[in-house]
């Protein structure tokens, strides 16, 4: 099977651009696993001692700063073929905490772009959460809240897992409503772990009928590392995501990587199949391109040469940061995804 060279996660920015004498602005929304960013303090509420000095991983500051500064190298790059700001809308899973959003968000690669975040603690027990970036100069923060995901009895071992992120804002003066996920794993086994995702999927679609029953024009996004493809029937049957735009009704959600995903695209890889777990979905009203707001324009999944692993048993892999507790020195074991959306000017 293939990875994808283009593409990611969820960016979100407004530039000019030209096609047939039509002049529109442009903004990329991405989603980036950014794979165990912990620092290096000991955090005894949560599950982090591999991930201090004393750790198995003999994790220290020269490690750390090591994996910021690849971090903003990917997002630094990302959707600047588009927009030479890069993401508007980043959303990231895989952080402990503000500490390291802050420090990401400083590096010198991405400070200028002047990224602010959303972010909340979940009682997640590897201490893992969810967060938006968004760059203040197109989009605005309205609200936010952390939604939380029950898991049914049996699905994990552990009753906790990560809050969905809600963010209402204003992108270009335009109402958005994004959720950031990062479901449960399929440690376990995908059957046996199936339901943990549906409840979270779940957690999605109710919201998301409230806003609409509101308001059948909002514009919805959903993205996140979701452990399931685009054909589970989490993303299929609980959020009822269309993989083709002809298909899509009021009220539903378009699913970008259905087609890519069955031509052998994906955004990690495990036992030499790729899956397609990151992902960006949008509702109906921006499937248009006959109106004033954002439409739909493509989907990418950002992979260059430099993110894949070129030796070793993950050759061919997007290149991880660790390889069990051996420092491989990557960027993350998830390549990021981004959709691309327009509007008439």
């Amino acid at each position: 099977m293939r990875a994808v060279a283009v593409f990611l996660l969820v960016l979100f920015t407004c530039h000019s651009l030209h096609a047939q004498q039509q002049q529109y602005k442009s903004a990329v929304i991405a989603f980036y696993n950014l794979e165990n960013f912990f620092d290096t303090v000991d955090n005894p509420l949560i599950n982090d001692d591999d991930f201090t000095p004393k750790g198995e991983k003999n994790y220290n500051s020269t490690i750390y700063w090591s994996k910021v500064q690849h971090l903003a190298t990917v997002i630094s790059q990302m959707g600047t073929d588009i927009n030479p700001d890069g993401p508007a809308i980043l959303g990231v899973a895989e952080i402990e905490n503000d500490t390291v959003l802050n420090d990401l968000i400083k590096n010198p690669l991405i400070s200028s772009r002047n990224y602010k975040y959303v972010h909340y603690d979940s009682r997640d027990i590897r201490g893992v959460d969810v967060a938006l970036f968004y760059n203040p100069k197109y989009f605005t923060v309205v609200d936010s809240r952390k939604l939380l995901v029950h898991l049914p009895e049996g699905a994990k071992e552990n009753i906790f897992t990560r809050d969905v992120l809600w963010v209402k804002g204003k992108l270009d003066g335009e109402t958005v409503h994004v959720f950031v996920n990062h479901w449960p794993s399929r440690l376990g086994g995908e059957e046996r772990s199936a339901p943990g995702r549906a409840a979270a999927a779940q957690v999605d679609k109710d919201f998301i009928d409230s806003l609409q029953k509101e308001d059948p024009s909002a514009k919805v996004i959903v993205m996140g590392d979701l452990n399931d493809d685009p054909v589970s029937p989490s993303i299929t049957e609980v959020l009822r995501a269309k993989g083709k735009i002809n298909q899509v009704q009021p009220g539903g959600l378009f699913n970008p990587w259905v087609e890519m995903y069955k031509k052998g695209y994906g955004t990690l890889a495990y036992q030499d199949a790729w899956g397609l777990f990151d992902q960006v979905m949008i509702g109906y009203p921006w499937l248009s391109k006959d109106q004033k707001g954002f439409f739909y324009y493509q989907q990418h999944i950002f992979n260059k040469q430099f993110m894949i692993e070129n030796v070793g048993k993950y050759r061919g892999y997007p290149m991880r940061t660790w390889d069990g507790n051996t420092y491989r020195g990557g960027y993350s074991d998830h390549f990021p995804t981004y959709i691309v959306v327009l509007k008439k000017v």
